[in-house]
C-alpha cells in the first residue's frame, strides 16, 4: 500500500478524506495534542483496521472524536451534568470525557466496556474532516503501539508507510501530549484517568463542589484498562530511558556522575533536558547526543517537543538515554505520566 501525505487546501481535499473514512479506510489527520489514526466510529470492520495497523491490543479503548457538542448526544446513552459542564468549558480542546455509550457504538471502539471516551479537538483540520464525513471518528495516536506518539505528519510517516493510505498534514501539533480523560460516570466524584493540558487544577476550579481526584493505581495484568494509555507500554523510545527529578542543580549534578560512568563503560548515552542543565554537561556531551527542551520549568515547552525528543536518537548510534524530568504540577503532571511510561518506570529522585 502506499500511503500519501496531503495538506488539505480546499473541501475537495476534505470531501475526498471523508470518502475514505465513510469507506472504511484509515486517514491520519492533525489535531492540537498529537496526530490521530482515524476510522469511522460506527463501523466495527474500520476500527478493527485501526487496532491491526498499531499492533495495538484489542481491549485498549479507542477516543471517539466530535466535531461539536450536539454530537456527545448522539454518541453516549446520557451526558451526566458534570460531563455537559467540563465539555461547555473546554471543548473545543484536549479533554476527553467518559460517558455510558450507546447502544449503536460498536463493542471494539469501547474495548468492550459499557463506557466511551468522547473529544472535541481543537484544530480546524480534524474538525473540517469529522464534518465532512458526517460520523464520530474513532483515532487513538498515529504511531505503532508502544511508541512515542507522532505529533507531525513526517513521524506518522515513518510509523505508518506502508499501512495506511492517507496522512492529512495539519503542521506540528501546538500542545504534544495526548488529552486529559476524565471518567464522569461515577455521579459526585471525577477521576482523571490519564493527565494532560486540561489539569486536574483546572478541572477542579469548574467543579469546585466535585471530589476530582487521579486514578494512580497500577493496573493488574487482567484488569480492563478504563482509557487508553492505562495499562500498556506507551511513548517508549528504541534505547532504554532513566528519569532523574529533583532540583536542578541536583539533577544537573547526578546527570554529570551518570554520564560519566556510562561513558567510562563504554556507552553513547544521550541526554535529553533544559537549556540550564545542558549548558553546565556540554564539556562531557557532543552536541549532537543532546536534546533541548526548553527553559527550565517551561512546561509548555518540554510537552510540545517531548515525543520529538524521544524519537530523535532512534536512529542514532547511542546505547541509552538519560532525562531530566520536571515538577509534577500543571502539565508537569502530564509530562512525568508520559516520561514514566517511556522509561518503563526508570524514575530516579535526586
Amino acid at each position: 500500500m502506499n500511503t500519501e501525505i496531503l495538506r488539505p487546501t480546499s473541501s475537495a481535499d476534505f470531501a475526498r478524506a471523508a470518502a475514505m473514512i465513510r469507506s472504511g479506510a484509515l486517514v491520519a489527520f492533525p489535531t492540537e495534542t498529537v496526530y490521530g489514526l482515524s476510522a469511522n466510529g460506527l463501523d466495527a470492520a474500520a476500527c478493527a483496521r485501526i487496532y491491526a495497523a498499531k499492533g495495538r491490543p484489542s481491549d485498549n479503548p479507542l477516543i471517539l472524536h466530535i466535531a461539536d457538542l450536539s454530537m456527545a448526544y448522539e454518541i453516549a446513552r446520557e451526558v451526566p451534568p458534570t460531563a455537559a459542564h467540563l465539555l461547555t468549558a473546554f471543548a473545543p480542546g484536549p479533554l476527553t470525557v467518559i460517558l455510558p455509550k450507546a447502544a449503536h457504538i460498536p463493542d471494539i471502539v469501547t474495548g468492550g466496556l459499557a463506557t466511551v471516551g468522547v473529544r472535541c479537538p481543537d484544530h480546524d483540520v480534524a474538525r473540517k474532516l469529522i464534518r465532512a464525513a458526517g460520523v464520530p471518528i474513532a483515532a487513538p495516536s498515529a504511531n505503532t503501539s508502544g511508541r512515542p506518539s507522532p505529533t507531525s505528519a513526517a513521524m506518522v510517516y515513518a510509523d505508518m508507510a506502508g499501512r495506511i493510505p492517507l496522512i492529512l498534514d495539519g503542521g506540528s501539533c501546538r500542545l504534544g501530549v495526548e488529552s486529559a480523560i476524565v471518567d464522569c460516570t461515577e455521579g459526585d466524584i471525577v477521576t482523571i484517568l490519564r493527565p494532560g493540558a486540561v489539569t486536574r487544577e483546572m478541572i477542579a476550579a469548574e467543579l469546585p463542589h466535585i471530589e476530582v481526584r487521579m486514578d494512580a493505581a497500577l493496573m493488574a495484568a487482567d484488569e480492563a484498562p478504563r482509557a487508553p494509555g492505562m495499562k500498556y507500554t506507551h511513548y517508549a523510545p528504541r534505547a532504554p530511558l532513566t528519569v532523574y527529578v529533583g532540583t536542578g542543580t541536583d539533577v544537573a549534578a547526578a546527570l554529570r556522575e551518570e554520564i560519566l560512568r556510562r561513558t567510562a563503560a563504554g556507552e553513547r548515552p544521550a541526554v535529553i533536558a533544559s537549556n540550564e542543565t545542558l549548558t553546565v554537561l556540554h564539556d562531557i556531551v557532543p552536541a549532537a547526543h543532546t536534546y533541548n527542551c526548553g527553559a527550565r520549568g517551561n512546561h509548555s515547552a518540554f510537552a510540545s517537543c517531548l515525543y520529538d525528543a524521544l524519537r530523535h536518537f532512534d536512529d542514532m548510534p547511542v546505547t541509552s538515554l538519560i532525562a531530566e524530568g520536571t515538577a509534577t504540577v500543571g502539565l508537569g503532571t502530564a509530562i512525568m505520566n508520559r516520561l514514566r511510561k517511556a522509561s518503563g518506570g526508570d524514575v530516579r529522585l535526586v
